[in-house]
């Protein structure tokens, strides 16, 4: 499995007022066991212009540029934070 992440990876899970979604889907992933390797991409949401031409592969997965997303095995795209979560609570 490959997630996709932003520049920061997958810190900030643990940040006691704003969690970051990469970090929280990264923790979630870990929590239930799973092997995945991290892909970071360029940009960060809150930062107009980071993310131009720095995101075509999210954008061929998915339609969209935002991350965290997870690529299963059998090559499924999973976006977004909440997803991710619940794809890892349940397992495979």
């Amino acid at each position: 499995m490959i997630l996709y992440t932003c520049p920061a990876g997958t810190h900030g899970a643990e940040f006691p007022v704003i969690k970051h979604p990469c970090g929280v889907a990264a923790q979630a992933l870990d929590r239930a066991g799973q092997a995945y390797t991290v892909k970071t991409v360029g940009g960060f949401k809150k930062v107009p212009f980071s993310r131009i031409g720095k995101r075509k592969e999210i954008v061929e997965l998915t339609g969209q540029e935002d991350v965290p997303v997870l690529v299963l095995d059998d090559g499924t795209a999973i976006s977004g934070t909440a997803a991710i979560v619940d794809w890892a609570a349940g397992g495979e």
